[in-house]
């Protein structure tokens, strides 16, 4: 999880603009009318594969290269770290500069009690 020191909004932008890594699609995602392979990244593994062997025309590669900055690596778009949680408990013991995101299965009426414990902490409920 990432380290729950804020970082102000002036540089979590300059973080995030200082450099970005294209979209990596599938070997021949867009070729033909109809759409035969998706575009999620699988690795090319072809022996003659022009993706495989970093052919510039044929797309960028996933690589360590690409990761993102340390500090903003793991954090939501708005800057705060994320937890997840399921119950009320879990908000009291979240982190005071976090923002959390309620579990798929927490029901309408525990819901409400966790938004309500979230306010009262001054976390943001993302969903």
């Amino acid at each position: 999880m990432a380290e729950t020191t804020q970082i102000s909004p002036k540089k979590l932008r300059k973080l995030r603009l200082a450099r970005k890594h294209p979209r990596f699609f599938r070997q021949n995602q867009g070729r033909g009318t109809r759409k035969r392979v998706k575009d999620n990244w699988r690795k090319p593994r072809g022996i003659d594969n022009k993706k495989r062997e970093k052919v510039s025309t044929f797309g960028a590669e996933p690589n360590i290269g690409w990761r993102s900055a340390k500090a903003i690596r793991g954090l939501h778009p708005s800057g705060l770290a994320e937890v997840r949680v399921e119950n009320v408990e879990m908000v009291a013991a979240a982190p005071a500069k976090s923002a959390v995101r309620i579990g798929g299965s927490v029901g309408k009426r525990k819901r409400e009690l966790i938004c309500a414990k979230a306010r009262e902490r001054g976390l943001k409920v993302l969903n």
